[in-house]
């Protein structure tokens, strides 16, 4: 290890500095709710015989004496999701592994658990992006019985986790452990998938050879194999210490899988207040894990989501982290990983090179990490250098990892990155701010200067370009897009048609005030732009033809129009009746009226 890089000392003072007060706020708030020994020793005696009424004789003897820690599991478990269907037999396996140990835990609750990859396109992604904010509620929800002395959190996908955070970070006096489940075993390349995507765009293949694609590409249970807002946050949770190491891409229902889930529940127990090594989450969670999380996305290249998400989980741990400080780090992080958008390999070619342990020892040898940070490990952020696997007698052990990776095109060391940076940049002008990554942006479209092509939706650019009319270099500007406006949906269908268009040597761009996550790709795309159209933002004022320059060199968004006559146009405004009743979407009412700007993570909290 060595001394910490300057420019990451300073923004975490600056960020530590911010967050003095909202901070120290945080702290005495779960100082206040810890106590001493089983929480559920405050319980009355209906309260308990409540809690653990339906629990077998072991159980319900050691519920009564309050002497041994009681683990909350929250589970976001459905079979629909192929990176959660593996958690359908873990609650059991946990109350196991607790008994064996002579401790309990329950089932505390289940939060919703939505498929993004289900959904795009549909109606219903219009509710993902808020959806993380109930799952935080839902999570609020199961620990709010005072039976629990720590919590395991059973998640994996796009706002699944965040959202358990947030909820976990509301109950932050309380230990914690997320425990993943791993990826689907590779399927067919996902540059196969992508150029048969791009080919049923211009009707060159049929949609039972599409289906075929996607079927074998999306074929097991496990987590999606490519680099998106899932696999971002499995990294995200180890390299801010909230996993066991190297536990985030140990693929799933394998003996290696079971043990680092047997272990995280003695891990858990050791950290509650009955435990020997009390640790309460909130306290893991602080400006300089917060800061690692934002290193691992820029190292990495992960999900745009996350200047969403880390935003937002920040903030529920008293930590005003801004898109300043992305930017400020992204300069001197390098891009040290290429996973499919950014390059040809999935995650489990990203973790047989050495994954998650390479990454953090290369990072933590050139000080572009907090080493001094506490984890649910028990170490800094240096015991996380380390490789898990089973011994000869089949007992879970670490082995520090090499300092060679083992395959040079999907990971790299400090001293040869892929790039200098990691590709995630912000932009401002007078259109507001907006965020574009261009870690697989060709070079020569870092610059975009074309006339806008203005859209209410995104399925009326799809029907543009069937019709012929996107054959020229354009800015695609798909607005009302917004947290207020319809929620934020992520426009993946928008891909292929944009990706053809550019390979046919258009030059082009996405302007959006929505979102395009960690799948987002070759094509440029300015997203999250904020203040958003629902908003009145200058987005609104944009007119058919205005050129538009995006420039991601300089960091600049500019409508060059002249300024007096583009301040004086009445902004558009849209009929979004139709995205804002049906399909439960009226539910949502409350997320959409209340929701933050992007830029504060485009939440209610």
């Amino acid at each position: 290890m060595s001394v910490l890089h300057p420019v990451l000392a300073e923004v975490t003072e600056r960020l530590r500095e911010r967050s003095r007060e909202s901070r120290a706020q945080y702290l005495r708030r779960i100082e206040a709710a810890q106590g001493n020994g089983p929480h559920r020793e405050r319980l009355s005696c209906g309260n308990l015989a409540h809690g653990f009424a339906a629990c077998g004789v072991t159980d319900k003897e050691r519920l009564r004496e309050g002497h041994t820690p009681n683990l909350a599991i929250v589970n976001a478990y459905n079979d629909m999701l192929s990176a959660h269907q593996p958690y359908e037999r873990y609650p059991e396996l946990i109350r196991n592994v607790a008994r064996e140990a002579g401790i309990t835990a329950q089932m505390a609750g289940g939060v919703p658990a939505m498929c993004d990859g289900v959904t795009q396109g549909r109606p219903g992604m219009e509710l993902s992006l808020f959806s993380r904010d109930l799952i935080a509620m839902a999570t609020a929800v199961s620990l709010s019985h005072d039976m629990f002395d720590g919590a395991m959190y059973l998640g994996i996908c796009d706002k699944i986790v965040p959202g358990l955070l947030i909820g976990a970070l509301s109950f932050g006096h309380l230990p914690g452990i997320f425990v993943p489940s791993g990826p689907m075993p590779s399927g067919i390349s996902n540059e196969q998938k992508s150029k048969v995507r791009q080919a049923y765009a211009e009707g060159k293949a049929t949609k039972a050879e599409l289906l075929e694609a996607e079927a074998a590409s999306y074929h097991a249970p496990g987590t999606c194999t490519f680099y998106g807002t899932a696999n971002s946050n499995q990294m995200l949770m180890e390299i801010m210490g909230l996993h066991l190491p190297g536990s985030s891409f140990v693929a799933p229902d394998t003996p290696l899988r079971d043990a680092l889930t047997r272990e995280a529940v003695l891990r858990v127990a050791e950290l509650s207040a009955p435990g020997s090594s009390y640790l309460p989450l909130g306290h893991i969670i602080d400006e300089r894990a917060i800061i690692n999380g934002v290193i691992g996305l820029h190292a990495t290249g992960g999900s745009t989501n996350h200047l969403l998400h880390l935003v937002a989980i920040a903030r529920a741990a008293g930590i005003e982290l801004r898109w300043d400080d992305f930017d400020a780090l992204s300069s001197v992080i390098p891009l040290l990983a290429r996973v499919y958008p950014n390059g040809y390999a999935d995650v489990n070619q990203f973790h047989e090179a050495g994954g998650m342990a390479f990454l953090i020892d290369q990072l933590l040898s050139q000080g572009l990490l907090h080493a001094d940070v506490r984890t649910v490990f028990g170490t800094g952020l240096d015991g996380y250098a380390q490789v898990p696997h089973l011994d000869e007698h089949g007992a879970l052990a670490w082995s520090p990892v090499s300092k060679e990776s083992g395959n040079r095109g999907v990971l790299r060391g400090v001293a040869e990155p892929f790039r200098a940076d990691g590709g995630l940049r912000m932009l401002s002008g007078n259109l507001g701010r907006a965020v574009i990554k261009v870690s697989s942006v060709p070079e020569d479209r870092l610059v975009i200067e074309a006339p806008a092509i203005v859209f209410h939706d995104q399925d009326d650019v799809r029907k543009a370009f069937e019709r012929g009319e996107l054959n020229r270099d354009f800015v695609a500007v798909v607005r009302f897009q917004g947290p207020q406006a319809i929620g934020m949906p992520e426009l993946h269908k928008l891909t292929p048609t944009l990706s053809v268009l550019q390979d046919r040597g258009h030059r082009i761009a996405l302007l959006t005030d929505g979102r395009m996550s960690g799948a987002s790709g070759r094509v440029p795309a300015a997203i999250h732009v904020t203040p958003e159209a629902q908003d009145l933002g200058p987005i609104a004022r944009i007119r058919e033809g205005d050129i538009i320059r995006l420039d991601a060199v300089e960091g600049r968004l500019e409508v060059l129009v002249d300024a007096a006559e583009f301040a004086a146009r009445t902004p558009a405004t849209a009929d979004l009746s139709a995205h804002q009743f049906g399909l439960g979407r009226e539910l949502f009412g409350m997320f959409r009226r209340n929701a933050t700007t992007a830029d504060l993570g485009a939440g209610v909290f």
